[in-house]
C-alpha cells in the first residue's frame, strides 16, 4: 500500500513537472478560457440567470475537453511502456484521476471568478454554486480521463471520444445544470440532495470503471 501510494504522488509530480516545462500549455488554457468568456460577453453582455447558468456548463465542457482529454492521448508508446515496467496500471490511472481533477479544479474557479467579473454575478448563493462548480469539475475531469484512456488505445481516436462522450457528457451537463438552480433563487428543490447523490454515485461508477478496466487496456 504504501508502495502504490509513492508510485501515485511520483506520477502525479510528473504530470506538474512536465506542466511546468511546457507552461505554453497551461497559459494557452487561461487564454482559451479568457477569450471565450470575453467573447460571450461581447456577444450578449450580461444575460439572464439560465443563460448564464447554462453558458457556464457549456464552457466547462470545452475547457475539460481540451484540459483533460489530452492527458492519455499526448503519451507516447514509448513513455507507456516505460511508466509500465515502474508503475502499476492501477497507480497510473488514478494518478491521472487526481492530477486532472487538480487541473479542472483550478479552470473551472477561474471561469467562474471570469464569469462573476464579466458577466455579472446574479447568483443567490454564492457558496452552494461553488461548490457544485468544484464538484462538476471533478465530474468532468473523471469522465473525459475515462475517454481519454480507452480512445488512446483506439485508431480513431478523436471520434471514438465524441461517440463516448456524448451519451455520458450529456445527461451529466443536464443535471449539473439542474443541481446549479437554487443557487440563483431562495427555492430548493425537493428532489436536489437526491440529484447530488446521484451526481456522487456517477462520480464514482467512473473512478471504479477506470480502476477495473483499465488493467485490460493497460497490457494491450
Amino acid at each position: 500500500m504504501l508502495q502504490s501510494c509513492k508510485h501515485i504522488l511520483t506520477l502525479i509530480k510528473k504530470d506538474f513537472l512536465l506542466e511546468l516545462r511546457q507552461q505554453y500549455t497551461f497559459y494557452g488554457l487561461l487564454l482559451y478560457v479568457a477569450s471565450t468568456i470575453f467573447v460571450i460577453y461581447l456577444s450578449i453582455g450580461q444575460p439572464e440567470e439560465n443563460v448564464w447558468n447554462g453558458l457556464f456548463w457549456i464552457v466547462q465542457l470545452f475547457i475539460s475537453i481540451n484540459a483533460v482529454a489530452k492527458s492519455f492521448l499526448a503519451e507516447s508508446k514509448g513513455r507507456m511502456f516505460y511508466f509500465y515496467t515502474i508503475a502499476g496500471a492501477r497507480d497510473f490511472i488514478i494518478s491521472k484521476l487526481i492530477f486532472n481533477f487538480i487541473l479542472m479544479l483550478l479552470m473551472s474557479i477561474t471561469s467562474l471568478l471570469l464569469f462573476t467579473l464579466l458577466l455579472s454575478n446574479p447568483l443567490y448563493n454564492a457558496f452552494l454554486f461553488v461548490a457544485i462548480t468544484c464538484l462538476g469539475g471533478v465530474s468532468l475531469s473523471l469522465v473525459f480521463t475515462f475517454l481519454s484512456a480507452i480512445a488512446a488505445k483506439a485508431q480513431q481516436q478523436a471520434a471514438l471520444m465524441a461517440i463516448l462522450g456524448f451519451p455520458l457528457i450529456i445527461p451529466q451537463l443536464l443535471l449539473l445544470m439542474k443541481i446549479t438552480t437554487p443557487a440563483f433563487s431562495n427555492v430548493v428543490q425537493e428532489s436536489w440532495g437526491q440529484m447530488v447523490i446521484m451526481l456522487i454515485a456517477l462520480d464514482v461508477m467512473v473512478i471504479m470503471l477506470s480502476i477495473i478496466l483499465f488493467p485490460f487496456l493497460w497490457k494491450d
